[in-house]
């Protein structure tokens, strides 16, 4: 059974002035995904800044959501690691506190052979009781998870659903669904730019940073394709796809929080080594809004 079907939201996490997490500006942005129809919540991934914070307060944001969303829609931790042990325990540790599932980003910078992938995320999940999903993210990690690998681990680890699929290689795409072909797999777009493409494979959804600012039309861009309705979907990624660009003309998640600075949802700054948005690409980001109708 699949986590979730449809908009997965990888939201941002919000900062006060002094940098710490502002979890009253948290409480708004959760209630306004469910409120727009988003069909999942992803806490601490890479649109959460999880990389920059301590274990600490990775947790108790983790913690936090769950106890706001209160089982009204699935929420997914993002507790991936380039050490084993680190990932274990963050993914043990989210599941006490009420993760619904988590999020496993591929081991970054020591670029673990295949199989020490499928030794890595084969510990993971057979320490914890709640569904896994690898993230395939190679311009963040520089590792690739390849599709036999994918299908090793779908078909051995009994709690390892799928896959997010952010590589853009639809090569590997397709020999994904191909290998997996007849078996309950669950494959979510990781960019926005190709949700009706990787669904219209037969990918559940997405996991997006456009539904930080537009969770009503990304839920239904991915409601449309899920209920077969391929034009309507088609013609809503396309008239997404200024957005999309935008917010990803600074690494993510720069973007996406300058984007709901400018529509009142203060959650302010990014932790160093990310920093603001320039003004030339701020200008461009908030047109883009305007002509999608969102400021």
């Amino acid at each position: 059974m699949s986590l979730f079907e449809g908009s997965g939201v990888a939201l941002a996490t919000p900062m006060n002035k002094d940098g710490s997490v502002n979890y009253d500006s948290l409480k708004e942005l959760i209630e306004f995904q469910i409120e727009g129809g988003t069909d999942a919540i992803i806490s601490c991934g890479t649109s959460g800044e999880a990389s920059t914070l301590s274990e600490e307060e990775h947790l108790e944001v983790i913690r936090y959501t769950c106890e706001t969303v209160n089982k009204r829609i699935p929420v997914i931790a993002g507790t991936g690691s380039n050490s084993t042990a680190t990932a274990i325990y963050l993914s043990v540790e989210a599941e006490k506190r009420g993760a619904d599932g988590v999020l496993l980003v591929t081991p970054y910078y020591n670029k673990a052979t295949q199989k020490g992938l499928i030794h890595h995320y084969t510990a993971i999940a057979d320490s914890i009781h709640i569904p896994a999903i690898l993230y395939n993210v190679p311009s963040r990690t520089g590792v690739t998870i390849q599709p036999e690998t994918i299908n090793e681990l779908v078909r051995n680890v009994k709690n390892i659903l799928g896959v997010k699929e952010a590589s853009g290689n639809f090569t590997n795409i397709l020999r994904t669904f191909y290998l997996l072909r007849g078996t309950e797999f669950d494959m979510y777009s990781g960019n926005d730019d190709q949700i009706v493409p990787i669904m219209a494979l037969g990918g559940k959804g997405v996991i997006s940073v456009l539904a930080n600012v537009a969770p009503a039309q990304t839920h239904e861009m991915c409601r449309a394709m899920l209920d077969g309705d391929v034009k309507k979907a088609a013609a809503m990624q396309t008239d997404a796809a200024e957005l999309i660009r935008q917010l990803f003309v600074e690494v993510n998640p720069i973007p996406v929080k300058a984007a709901l600075n400018m529509m009142g949802k203060e959650v302010g700054s990014l932790r160093s080594p990310l920093t603001e948005m320039e003004d030339e690409h701020k200008k461009a980001l908030e047109e883009s809004m305007k002509e999608y109708g969102i400021l």
